[in-house]
């Protein structure tokens, strides 16, 4: 045995027969060669000596006849399983490491998006459309009925119950056929006739350095006439200056403003204005009042009907 032999650890001799049967397989065209003549083996057997001689390896040769026996009956071979259910799912468990991860995380994610969607998402859109219905066939008719209470209850003129009747019925039917919108209008309209009843306040004439008292203007359409207007401001009970809604009759526009001129006969503009000349103070300045109750204010003097909010 040569000193590379001495230095080699020995080996198994399965092992052995495995390695020279994959020696073999690694020299396709010898065993072709060799074995196709069993008559040859001895042969074989002499030339596979000779390649692990010079490897420093010394074979016993009933470890060759195995090798070679072994290689002739598929021993030591892997042959790979038939495609298959089978097969298939052995792959995927043995391959677990690599796809398991991803399709548990996508198995999470879907848990979660469906979990928010049917836990979470949907209860909430449920809810909100039974709140809507709510509020359009409960809510909004009894806050109708409570604030058509308060005028039925308060008003001292059959007008207010009129047009409250009519604003209630629609509303009432706006909410019915889901009309949201159109529904709060009518109690916004409602709101507006039990306000106004509750309002008491005088329409004084302004005398104010600042503010005129009374002014004169030419219709934008009639260029003939000529309109007059005594610039007024509404009191309440101590005193304070409300805000009021008023219809500006030159554009059509409704505004909330503090002071406005009010139309009146030329005749009224200049008794003010003989009043206002005497001694700088309006003695008459009271053109209106407004009591709890009504709807409309009861005037002192002759008024035309018409105002602006601008000049």
């Amino acid at each position: 045995m040569s000193t590379a032999a001495a230095n080699t650890p020995p080996l198994d001799e399965v092992m052995l027969a495995m390695d020279v049967v994959d020696t073999l397989r690694h020299n396709q065209g010898l065993v072709v060669r060799e074995l196709s003549e069993e008559s040859r083996e001895q042969a074989l057997i002499d030339k596979l000596r000779n390649i692990y001689r010079q490897q420093g390896i010394e074979v016993p040769d009933h470890i060759l006849r195995e090798g070679v026996g072994a290689l002739a009956q598929s021993r030591f071979a892997y042959t790979p399983a038939a495609p298959g259910l089978g097969t298939t799912l052995a792959r995927l468990y043995v391959g677990r490491k690599r796809w398991l991860p991803a399709l548990l995380t996508a198995i999470v994610l879907l848990a979660l998006g469906l979990g928010g969607y049917f836990l979470a998402y949907q209860p909430f859109q449920q809810g909100q459309a039974a709140a809507a219905r709510h509020e359009l066939q409960v809510a909004l008719p009894e806050r109708m009925d409570a604030v058509y209470r308060s005028i039925f209850e308060e008003t001292k003129v059959q007008a207010a119950t009129t047009r409250a009747d009519e604003i209630i019925a629609r509303g009432k039917a706006f909410a019915a056929d889901g009309d949201k919108a159109s529904a709060e209008q009518a109690l916004a309209d409602l709101i507006v006739i039990r306000d106004t009843l509750r309002q008491v306040y005088n329409l004084r004439i302004v005398n104010r350095e600042d503010v005129r008292s009374g002014i004169w203007r030419i219709p934008p359409n009639n260029s003939d006439a000529t309109n007059y207007y005594v610039v007024v401001e509404a009191l309440d009970p101590q005193g304070r200056a409300l805000t009021l809604p008023v219809l500006n009759e030159e554009s059509g526009e409704v505004e909330s403003v503090a002071i406005w001129g009010l139309r009146v006969p030329e005749s009224v503009y200049r008794t003010v204005e003989a009043d206002k000349r005497d001694d700088g103070i309006i003695q008459g300045n009271i053109v209106g009042l407004k009591q709890y109750g009504f709807l409309d204010v009861d005037y002192t003097v002759p008024v035309l009907g018409g105002a602006v909010t601008r000049w």
